[in-house]
């Protein structure tokens, strides 16, 4: 929706008030944004201060992007004297504010989302559940840290009826804030895992940071939790423990509430059959792996709890695509032939790379092609993080892959677990496989390429699409 199609989000007159600050000239925004690159016109600028930019730099080139005003904590200079700015004393703590302010106003559900892994994939699939049948607000992308969730809350229209944000964190009391400014209805665990080793000292210790999201639950809230997962009790506990009226658990095992009854896999989707709060629910899930049924079993718990429609929930899984960077596929011509890239390039923890790899396993070649993996460093696993590595061969193995190649300095450790006929090749840096792997390539090959985002595999996968510009994405049948 374009600036001029959105309705009022934020008054000048309101957004000095709620922010103690002053504005010389009036002004009515439609949006807000932090990103003078990808702002829309309309949209208020907020200028951040970070480390390693400080966005009072591109106000002006905010401005003239479309921008009604901006927000600031000093006048950048060479402005005009007339430029609309609101200037405040902390433009993070004003967004914070404004933030706030939108929680208070909005008369909707709110749904908090938090775990090792598939916290946005869970979000989207719950945007997509929840859009189809009411005003659903969601961040976007990834904004799950310090900035990114008080920007998406100031973002939530007044007459969403379901609003679902994404809260992450790589060290202990991060969610906590995050929380209690969002103060939600539901809060969802999608499972704990090793992730941020570095900064933990167990994965226990990890479970108990995502736990601080229930103390921003609202009275009569509800946390879904994986009973599969073995921090089930632990969370669970800590749910109780800052008030959650209701428990609601989801998974395979009897009993559970939101329970996985069957699962028929395909190379490219999932048909699944699940008993939600005594509901029994058929639905096809448009993305192969277990992983996927099990956070669909988490958003359909949600929905439930929400008392919003079960059926129609999930039909709208049958047309989520895919995120790139999260297993988005793209079937690519070379020469006579096509291979099928599978892009995993945005993130990686030991457990979203085995499910990964066993979603490579379940990829059915074409005729003489291949299972290839491009693996790059899994980042912050502290002093596990050679073992952690290399202890992913017998998955690689087990999941019938035919050559892994490999980048980082920690991904060496798996190198070396790998057999001479499965290991293709390892470098230091992920742009230097680039040609070695082209150079391998052969029609029919599947290739799954996977990392933490500092470990830049994304120009890996670039690469690769690059080889046919017409390549079309593709979509399970």
């Amino acid at each position: 929706m374009s600036g001029a199609d959105r309705p009022p989000l934020w008054t000048s007159d309101d957004a000095a008030r709620l922010t103690a600050g002053r504005s010389a000239r009036p002004w009515t925004a439609t949006g807000i944004s932090i990103d003078s690159r990808s702002l829309d016109a309309g949209d208020l600028f907020v200028a951040i201060k970070g480390l390693a930019r400080d966005g009072h730099a591109f106000v002006a080139d905010a401005l003239a992007r479309g921008a009604v005003a901006a927000m600031v904590s000093e006048r950048p200079e060479g402005l005009d004297a007339n430029v609309p700015l609101l200037v405040v004393g902390d433009t993070l703590r004003a967004l914070n504010d404004l933030a706030a302010a939108a929680r208070a106003r909005a008369n909707a559900h709110f749904i908090a989302i938090t775990g090792s892994v598939g916290k946005t994939t869970t979000k989207e699939a719950l945007r997509a559940a929840l859009g189809c049948q009411a005003r659903t607000h969601a961040s976007e992308a990834s904004f799950n840290n310090l900035w990114g969730v008080p920007l998406s809350l100031a973002r939530t229209p007044a007459d969403a009826r379901f609003a679902i944000f994404e809260l992450g964190m790589n060290h202990s009391g991060e969610i906590r804030p995050l929380a209690r400014l969002v103060r939600p209805h539901v809060a969802i665990v999608t499972t704990i895992e090793p992730a941020h080793l570095a900064y933990f000292r167990s994965v226990a210790e990890i479970g108990v940071a995502k736990a601080e999201i229930f103390e921003g639950l609202e009275p009569g809230g509800v946390a879904i939790l994986n009973r599969d997962n073995a921090y089930f009790q632990q969370l669970a506990a800590a749910a109780r423990g800052c008030g959650a009226e209701r428990v609601l658990d989801f998974g395979a095992a009897a009993g559970t509430w939101a329970r996985l009854v069957n699962v028929a896999a395909e190379s490219n989707s999932s048909n699944v059959a699940a008993n939600i709060g005594g509901q029994t629910i058929t639905y096809k899930v448009n993305s192969p792996g277990r992983h996927w049924v099990m956070n669909s079993l988490a958003v359909l718990a949600a929905v439930k709890a929400l008392g919003a429609d079960l059926e129609r929930a999930g039909k709208a899984f049958a047309e989520l695509m895919p995120l790139s960077g999260r297993g988005a596929r793209r079937s690519v011509r070379i020469g006579v032939g096509t291979i099928e890239v599978i892009d995993e390039s945005y993130n990686a923890s030991p457990a979203s790379m085995r499910a990964a790899i066993l979603t490579l396993g379940a990829a059915v070649p074409g005729s003489g092609g291949r299972r290839i993996a491009v693996l790059g460093d899994m980042l912050e696993l502290g002093v596990e993080s050679l073992r952690l590595h290399a202890a992913l061969a017998p998955d690689l193995v087990g999941s019938n892959v035919d050559f892994v190649f490999t980048a980082g300095p920690a991904m060496e450790s798996l190198a070396e677990a790998l057999t001479d006929d499965r290991r293709g090749l390892h470098c230091a840096k992920s742009t230097d496989l680039v040609a070695p792997l082209i150079a391998a390539l052969r029609p029919g090959d599947v290739v799954m390429v996977k990392g933490s985002l500092g470990s830049r595999m994304r120009p890996v996968v670039e690469a690769l699409h690059a080889l046919d510009a017409s390549g079309s994405m593709m979509k399970a049948s």
